[in-house]
């Protein structure tokens, strides 16, 4: 598609860009710290917002790739929760490397999204939103030290 870095047949077997943060000493990686005010959840719980402006990136062009340049990325997503909330996860009656080592009460939510990005010679556009082969969820989680 034009403009999008996406090709026009379809083809994803060929990575174009990967917008990411770098990898710092911890190895994590497509991770990035926001400013304390760009997620707001409201006093309900019901809905949540993520609003970054001018989130400084960089294109590696592969994952793990050598060559980058520098990019910049705004994006906002917007939650809503739909029904009752859930209980979620075993908590500390499995061992800690189980996935489902969480305790957690989540809503199914849609979710909406835009995007778009700039670097040298390359920008983009995206909007989408949740359908019903995918999901969303929405709610509250505990894991890790912060469940004993």
């Amino acid at each position: 598609m034009p403009g999008t870095g996406i090709p026009d047949d379809g083809d994803f077997s060929e990575q174009l860009h990967d917008f990411q943060g770098g990898i710092p000493p911890s190895g994590l990686f497509w991770t990035v710290q926001i400013p304390d005010n760009s997620f707001r959840v409201s006093r309900d719980a019901r809905r949540a917002e993520l609003h970054v402006k001018n989130l400084c990136l960089i294109d590696s062009f592969t994952f793990l790739g050598t060559t980058t340049t520098p990019a910049v990325i705004n994006g906002l997503v917007r939650w809503e929760a739909m029904g009752p909330p859930q209980a979620r996860g075993s908590g500390n009656e499995v061992p800690p490397t189980d996935p489902s080592a969480f305790e957690g009460r989540l809503r199914f939510a849609r979710a909406t999204g835009r995007f778009s990005g700039t670097e040298l010679g390359f920008e983009f556009t995206a909007q989408g939103s949740t359908r019903r082969e995918a999901f969303a969820e929405l709610g509250f989680e505990r894991n890790g030290v912060f469940l004993e």
